[in-house]
């Protein structure tokens, strides 16, 4: 019987079929159309979708509150003298924080008008600033942080002024 089963040299036999086993299936077939599938989230959210700051950019021009629409640059105040202010510690070291900012507003008349107000907004930079660790001023998100802050408080100690941004020219936390 079993010479029977024997196949004769010469005569092939039929090919079996396989199936897939699951590791298979997961990387030639899964895992292709995953990797194109997130490919192409990918590229709609990169080159499809809208970037959100351009939209307020275009939104910005339609108003005429650009620069280039108004046709005014802005004029940036520096201030007199750099703001050097102990910063809170918790130990017997000190702490110290050297800043050199400028204030822009709209056009030269706003900034004559801030040269007027400029001792209200150094002392509200004082008091805040005086209030900061260093580690508040860790890292790029610190460091924005309190430019908006400063920001704020330029805006309301230089009311009728409106001061656009705060802007870093020198900042030293030692």
């Amino acid at each position: 019987m079993a010479a029977a089963e024997e196949a004769p040299a010469g005569t092939a036999e039929a090919p079996k079929k396989k199936k897939f086993s699951g590791k298979k299936l997961v990387l030639f077939i899964l895992l292709p159309v995953l990797l194109l599938g997130g490919g192409g989230a990918a590229a709609y959210f990169l080159l499809l979708k809208k970037d959100p700051a351009a939209e307020e950019h275009a939104a910005g021009a339609e108003d005429g509150k650009t620069e280039e629409a108004s046709g005014e640059p802005q004029v940036y105040v520096s201030l007199e003298h750099p703001l050097q202010v102990n910063l809170v510690s918790t130990g017997k070291r000190t702490s110290y924080l050297n800043l050199d900012l400028w204030l822009a507003v709209k056009n030269e008349e706003d900034s004559k008008k801030l040269e007027a107000v400029m001792p209200k907004v150094i002392d509200q930079f004082q008091v805040y600033l005086r209030s900061l660790r260093v580690d508040d001023l860790q890292g790029a998100d610190g460091v924005q942080r309190m430019r908006d802050e400063l920001l704020m408080r330029a805006k309301a100690a230089a009311k009728p002024v409106e001061v656009e941004d705060v802007l870093i020219k020198s900042m030293l936390a030692q």
